[in-house]
């Protein structure tokens, strides 16, 4: 189980050097809203994503098709990251846990934090990061 207190900068390097794939959970087609800058700051660094919101299922953002469920996406995602409250973060980890190939991490965005919740996911083998935002933590890494 990680120390979701601290995260040592290797530990946060080898996540977001080995992803290519990532299911961005919460997505909003608005252009405010902290999940399209991510989304948009993602893309822009060669990440493939694929916005999950059911409603917005079919539409597009930031030119990527919209998917109701991870379980919609057509290929395998080697990270979620969650922009939900943290009340539903159990919620995605099952969801995740649910998948025929399980995603290698859990990334629970800015204040979303559940420690219980990701329990199952780490007991899984799947590597867990809360409260932390890729778009901030790959600049600050130097990658």
């Amino acid at each position: 189980m990680a120390d979701h207190d601290h995260y040592s900068a290797e530990y946060l390097k080898e996540i977001l050097a080995s992803v290519k794939t990532i299911a961005l959970v919460g997505a909003s087609p608005k252009p405010d809203r902290p999940s399209f800058g991510v989304m948009r700051f993602l893309l822009s660094k060669g990440y493939k994503v694929h916005p999950v919101n059911p409603g917005q299922a079919g539409k597009e953002i930031l030119g990527q098709t919209v998917y109701a469920t991870m379980a919609d996406i057509p290929e395998a995602i080697d990270m979620v990251d969650v922009f939900r409250a943290p009340e539903y973060l159990g919620e995605v980890v099952a969801d995740s846990l649910a998948l025929k190939d399980r995603p290698k991490v859990i990334w629970g965005q800015l204040s979303v934090r559940d420690d219980e919740a990701v329990k199952p996911a780490e007991e899984a083998g799947i590597k867990v990061v809360m409260d932390r935002c890729p778009a901030i933590e790959i600049p600050r890494l130097g990658l």
